[in-house]
């Protein structure tokens, strides 16, 4: 057994672990790096990356679809067709080239690259079994950052016609028919895309609403276009299990029905890899199924911390790469802490959902007195040019100062706007700051400063 020593080992090579590994390496920190799969975890590999391009793909046809019958813009086409295949072909050569790339960067800030199962000895000690034999891996500091895995139902075990996202960005022909088991963000970008692609796509939702994280008003433009493309979403539904013909499901009253698909997709959340890598030997504090951390990542062993998913909500890339970011600073001993409350959500959805900071119901709920203010895109000439006028921006002010502490909006491509949503409450910036800004016009930015400008009462375009 090879016997290697480190400053710093991270257990998961996903966002938060490769930019930890990337970062303390720029830093001359000594750091090894673990992860059995691809530098880039789900994220990269079977999640956000893949799922963007599977999205772009579909909207691509389906702007082709419109063409064929009567189209404002008097464009006319012949009925396309799609070779799914080829689309994932071209979604896996993006992939590669990102995984390449990451491994360059890795490489770059002179970090090592372990590929292999790591399992945990001691707070200390990782045994990794690589190609070439076991390695014995001693660090000062580890960082566990292992990620978490799509839940899987009991009564719907995942094979067959059961699958999770993963195996859904892998498909090499569109199905007839697909149900998806669950209404939050990941099943309705996948839900929406194959619909998109010419799936009958049916919805089934546990709770009142498709996106209950979102307050209605974000999520009615989203409930409209899925309805527009034949969607079909059963709320207040329960799947409890495969039948002959596809998925078996029981309404509020106890009505059961089965409906056909050739695929059902289950989207139902996602669970923290912390029962794995023999982390449970390590006996850390642990809130549910996560690892406790306080405002550092820090776990209750010294010297031992926890990053990403495995850490809790919002399970999100950007969350984890901020955190490693953080965490290889602090062992470089920098001052560095976390501030969790200017994390941008985005649910690529048709139309796309942003969150940034509290929504008018968080802001009570926490006791501020706050304005509003809420610009239409239907009042926006850019998004009138683009056939794309459904959604809004939306500002949460304090009434007190007029302190931005929330942004939302929901509209086609304004994930692109989540930046400066985050960038307007991380800078305390103040509605009239906002709404003197000169902005670019035509733009669907427009729509920042008059919500700004809503909220002070005096919005110029509505």
């Amino acid at each position: 057994m090879e016997h290697l020593t480190c400053k710093l080992l991270i257990v998961g090579a996903g966002p938060g672990g490769y930019i930890c590994a990337i970062r303390a390496g720029q830093l001359g920190i000594d750091t090894i790096v673990v992860d059995q799969a691809k530098p880039g975890g789900t994220c990269l590999n079977v999640g956000c990356i893949p799922s963007k391009a599977l999205i772009h793909a579909a909207d691509e046809f389906d702007k082709l679809r419109s063409f064929g019958s009567n189209s404002a813009l008097g464009i006319s086409a012949q009925k396309p067709a799609i070779d799914l295949a080829q689309t994932v072909a071209w979604k896996d050569e993006i992939v590669g080239r990102l995984t390449t790339g990451v491994t360059g960067l890795i490489r770059k800030a002179q970090a090592r690259f372990l590929s292999g199962p790591a399992t945990f000895q001691d707070g200390k000690t990782v045994l990794v079994e690589t190609a070439d034999g076991t390695k014995s891996i001693r660090a000062e500091n580890v960082v566990i950052a292992t990620g978490s895995s799509p839940i899987e139902l009991s009564f719907l075990p995942f094979g067959g016609k059961v699958v999770s996202s993963t195996e859904m960005l892998a498909l090499n022909d569109v199905p007839d028919r697909l149900v998806v088991v669950g209404g939050g963000y990941i099943g309705l970008e996948l839900g929406t895309a194959f619909a998109k692609l010419g799936s009958k796509v049916t919805v089934v939702e546990a709770s009142a609403s498709i996106l209950p994280q979102y307050d209605r008003a974000l999520t009615k433009p989203v409930s409209t276009a899925l309805k527009a493309l034949g969607v079909d979403v059963l709320t207040k539904t329960k799947a409890v299990g495969q039948g002959k013909k596809g998925l078996k499901i029981e309404f509020e009253g106890g009505e059961k029905q089965e409906l056909e698909a050739d695929k059902i997709l289950v989207t139902v959340g996602r669970t923290p890899r912390t029962d794995s890598a023999g982390i449970p030997s390590l006996d850390l504090t642990m809130e549910g199924p996560f690892i406790h951390i306080d405002a550092q990542c820090k776990t209750s062993m010294r010297n031992v911390y926890a990053i990403g998913d495995v850490t809790g909500e919002p399970m999100l890339a950007h969350r984890a790469m901020a955190q490693g970011e953080m965490v290889a600073e602090l062992i470089a001993e920098k001052s560095r802490v976390w501030d969790d409350k200017i994390i941008p959500a985005v649910c690529f959805t048709s139309p796309e959902i942003v969150t940034c900071g509290m929504d008018p119901t968080m802001a009570k709920e926490a006791g501020f007195d706050v304005i509003t203010g809420q610009f239409p895109f239907t009042a926006n000439g850019r998004a009138m040019t683009m056939e794309s006028e459904a959604g809004f921006v939306r500002v949460v002010a304090r009434a007190s100062d007029h302190a931005i502490i929330g942004i939302q909006g929901v509209g086609s491509n304004i994930s692109e706007m989540a930046s400066a949503f985050s960038i307007a409450i991380e800078m305390g910036a103040r509605l009239e700051d906002i709404s003197h800004i000169v902005q670019a016009h035509p733009t669907q930015s427009e729509g920042l400063q008059e919500a700004a400008l809503a909220a002070l009462g005096h919005a110029l375009h509505v």
